[in-house]
């Protein structure tokens, strides 16, 4: 029986950036927000890049996220999945980008690792005709990535993609 992606998309009209995961870890769908697991490197991660926490509550995440100019979601609406391995994704079917993007000012797309990467590129770059970068996956399973190596990586995205950065952060 395949899963349901549970989290809705975070934009505004305002969002310029969209991050692409491939689909919701357990931890994820069980808080019901992104990057449920607690050693995830994707909220510490953001926060350095933006100079601020990035909040503890779902709504905290999003004000953050908004204030930033970032959209967040994921590029699989449903799949089989056995526990948050990525690697046992089957039965893919994607999310529809089309309503997010006409709504935003989105112009840079990135990946949270190589599954979301591969998985854009198979399913909605098609529809897209975005390039996305493909960036470190901030997992703790991507051990060999430390904070800093990660910071180094996702700021320069960050910096080449125009968002105003923790000046400090920017300079990679």
């Amino acid at each position: 029986m395949p899963l349901l992606h549970p989290i809705p998309p975070v934009f505004d009209a305002s969002s310029r950036v969209l991050i692409l995961g491939s689909f919701p870890s357990v931890k994820s769908r069980q808080a019901q927000f992104f990057y449920g697991h607690p050693q995830n490197r994707f909220w510490p991660l953001l926060g350095t890049l933006f100079g601020e926490p990035a909040g503890q509550t779902p709504q905290e995440k999003t004000a953050f996220l908004l204030r930033h100019h970032v959209a967040l979601w994921d590029v699989i609406a449903s799949c089989d999945i056995t526990g948050s391995a990525d690697s046992s994704i089957r039965n893919a079917v994607p999310n529809d980008l089309t309503a997010l993007l006409a709504a935003t000012q989105v112009q840079t797309i990135f990946t949270n690792g190589k599954t979301a990467d591969r998985l854009y590129r198979r399913y909605l770059f098609p529809q897209t005709k975005i390039e996305a970068v493909c960036l470190p996956s901030t997992s703790p399973a991507n051990a060999r990535w430390t904070p800093e190596l990660l910071r180094q990586a996702w700021g320069a995205a960050f910096q080449k993609s125009g968002l105003r950065l923790l000046d400090i952060c920017a300079q990679v």
